[in-house]
């Protein structure tokens, strides 16, 4: 604490939420990429990939916006010391559920891309909850 009673924050806490925001800042650029059509972004995706980005249902859509933004805004939030990237990474992890549900009805999903997307979001949110215990978030 400092002559002010504010906790001091450690250099491991700023490099988690940089690594952080970077990683969800790649992920909104991707689903910006994505929803504007670059074929750069889909390069290599199997067919029913793409028909299923193209004709999803709306629900699932809102799932992976939520899922995006919501990390993206938990990161940003984890900078700005604010208690509230906690549920902003919930808002994350019940998005990208219900976006990875969607192509699993739709036969379209692989394992291995999620359970990596959902860990981050996991850990981000362990990590908040544990800096607001902390006092680090406030």
């Amino acid at each position: 604490m400092d002559e002010h009673g504010v906790r001091s924050v450690s250099g491991s806490y700023w490099i988690t939420a940089v690594i952080g925001l970077l990683w969800n800042g790649l992920g909104a650029y991707l689903y910006t990429l994505s929803n504007l059509g670059d074929p750069s972004v889909t390069a290599g995706a199997p067919p029913e990939l793409l028909d299923y980005i193209a004709h999803m249902p709306v629900w699932a859509h809102a799932g992976w916006a939520f899922g995006v933004w919501g990390s993206l805004a938990g990161s940003l939030l984890m900078l700005a010391r604010s208690r509230r990237a906690v549920g902003a990474f919930v808002v994350s992890a019940l998005g990208a559920l219900v976006s990875y549900a969607a192509q699993a009805m739709a036969g379209v999903l692989t394992l291995a891309q999620p359970l990596v997307i959902l860990a981050v979001i996991a850990f981000l949110w362990w990590y908040c909850r544990r800096a607001v215990g902390l006092g680090i978030l406030r």
